[in-house]
């Protein structure tokens, strides 16, 4: 599909940014806002700050491989179109904190405190699921090219197949504006961006441990198929999450250790 398809069915989301969101595709349905966004890019179709949304996802996709459960015009399913190319992909983390941090600013605007990050991008409310974040990065030489960030936000739907997700709506008991929240969010992710291009990543990594899900507390870790207790420390400078465990201090990457 081409730009020109969509153009005609835009709806109206007036976010008070710069870039992020003045180019916006809208689909009724579609199989994932990911892959259409990166169909974009390789066509030539796409600017940086393009975001694609759609009301119905058909073949979401999480993290990890994970599908991403989503009930019709219940829920914020989108995909932005970055060009992060002042980071190195020893720093792609940065990237990935910064919108995590975004999606929370956005949250803790209109629910409770209680929603956190849960590493590495999953929002949580308690232990319950919020949200997810997606990010698919190219790469030139040693830097990042572009970045496609999907993002899947439980808004007003009420009832999950998964016993681990949770809704804005069933933790405010109400329900919300999607045009206004999407808003917020691209508001949000705009300005942790341009912070993150002003190369203030000690202050975007410092902002994620603060509101990092189980950080500096002993919990109960799987790992290797053996259940331990650990206390996560801190993250390195390429995103592996820390955890002291006994004596030492150990880093992980994703599906090398997982929460219990």
């Amino acid at each position: 599909m081409s730009y020109q398809l969509y153009k005609n069915i835009l709806p109206t989301y007036l976010p008070k940014t710069l870039f992020i969101g003045k180019q916006l595709i809208y689909l009724p349905s579609c199989a994932s806002t990911n892959t259409v966004a990166y169909e974009m890019l390789l066509k030539n179709e796409a600017i940086e700050g393009c975001v694609v949304i759609t009301d119905y996802q058909t073949a979401g996709q999480g993290q990890r491989g994970n599908t991403w459960e989503a009930e019709p015009d219940k829920n914020i399913t989108l995909s932005l179109i970055l060009k992060p190319n002042f980071l190195t992909t020893q720093q792609q983390f940065y990237l990935t904190m910064s919108v995590s941090l975004a999606i929370l600013d956005m949250l803790h605007n209109v629910a409770p405190n209680i929603i956190q990050v849960k590493w590495p991008n999953d929002i949580v409310a308690g232990n319950k699921k919020l949200a997810g974040v997606l990010i698919q990065n190219s790469i030139s030489g040693v830097n990042l090219q572009h970045s496609v960030v999907g993002i899947g936000l439980n808004v007003n739907q009420k009832i999950f197949n998964s016993p681990q997700a949770t809704s804005l709506a069933n933790l405010c008991h109400r329900e919300f504006n999607l045009v206004l929240l999407i808003e917020k969010l691209l508001e949000q992710i705009e300005k942790g961006y341009l912070e993150l291009k002003r190369n203030q990543l000690e202050k975007i990594k410092f902002a994620y441990l603060q509101v990092l899900y189980r950080y500096q507390s002993l919990h109960n870790f799987k790992i290797d198929e053996q259940i331990v207790e650990g206390q996560i420390v801190g993250i390195d400078p390429v995103g592996r999450l820390a955890v002291q465990i006994n004596k030492d201090l150990r880093y992980f990457n994703f599906k090398e250790i997982a929460f219990l």
